[in-house]
């Protein structure tokens, strides 16, 4: 089980890396682009090739984008749609030129729309990026389930995932925060174990690639996605060594997103805490 976190790519990948190192990750994730705008970053060749060579030899083992918060595959409007085709398919052309694990996306919300109607279209902004990039896996995350978001259940994973004729690029990454805020106890570890048996029977735990550790400032069931410090949430210390003692776990990259002691993202203390919990968790199971 490899620990690390989220952290600007402000400079450039081969800074980016350079900061995880730094926070004393093992893994790592980015933005491909600002979080905030449609405007991809320009990266080159040298810039795909530079941050492989600093990789090789890291004590940071893998690299996953997150696709910006933009992006909204169910939307039935043109031009956004448009715009979510562009940045996704940015996304994995850059996991292409690192070798990233994969590009973390926010299914998509369909405003209001059913959910039946919304989940054919995510499918088809899936299949299309997918048929224009090389490799790079697609890993749908879970959500928190406000509003009308795609994803807050295993089975509504399993739909996209299905009409896409189950692509073989298409994966998941499950988040802790969220798990708690749409209703799953996964503070308790025979409940956890039953939600991780749903996924399994749903998606295929072979498609999960990676984990989201965050606390969650939101009671069980709240359905808000508000990311707390690791030990300071709802979960606590001791709800995040049941969650990561879960042994099915076990050699995934798990990625923090906490908001920091600055509001700046993970720091150094935070992914401490975390392998520390983590080597906690792994004692629990013997």
């Amino acid at each position: 089980m490899l620990i690390g976190g989220h952290v600007s790519s402000s400079g450039g990948l081969v800074r980016a890396i350079e900061r995880a190192e730094a926070l004393g990750c093992e893994t790592m994730q980015i933005f491909n682009q600002s979080p905030r705008a449609w405007r991809p970053t320009r990266y080159t060749s040298d810039d795909f090739e530079a941050a492989r060579d600093k990789l090789t030899g890291s004590p940071v083992e893998s690299v996953f984008i997150h696709a910006v918060y933009l992006i909204n595959c169910a939307s039935t409007d043109p031009e956004l749609r448009a715009k979510s085709h562009q940045s996704l398919t940015h996304a994995l052309h850059i996991g292409d030129g690192i070798g990233a694990g994969g590009v973390v996306l926010h299914p998509g919300s369909s405003k209001g729309a059913p959910t039946e109607e919304a989940i054919p279209l995510i499918a088809d902004a899936l299949t299309q990026a997918l048929e224009e990039s090389d490799g790079c896996p697609i890993l749908l995350e879970n959500t928190a389930g406000s509003g009308d978001t795609i994803g807050r259940t295993c089975d509504e994973l399993a739909a996209v995932i299905d009409h896409t004729g189950k692509h073989s690029r298409i994966g998941i990454c499950l988040d802790s925060c969220h798990l708690l805020a749409s209703g799953h106890e996964v503070r308790d570890s025979d409940e956890l174990e039953q939600v991780i048996d749903g996924y399994d029977r749903a998606v295929g735990l072979d498609r999960l690639l990676c984990l989201h550790l965050n606390d969650s400032k939101t009671k069980l069931g709240s359905n808000a996605d508000r990311h707390a410090n690791l030990g300071d949430g709802e979960l606590g210390a001791d709800g995040i060594r049941t969650f990561l003692a879960e042994p099915r776990f076990e050699g995934l990259p798990v990625l923090l997103e906490v908001p920091g002691p600055e509001g700046k993202g993970p720091d150094r203390g935070q992914i401490e805490l975390a392998k520390r919990l983590r080597e906690e968790a792994i004692s629990r199971r013997v």
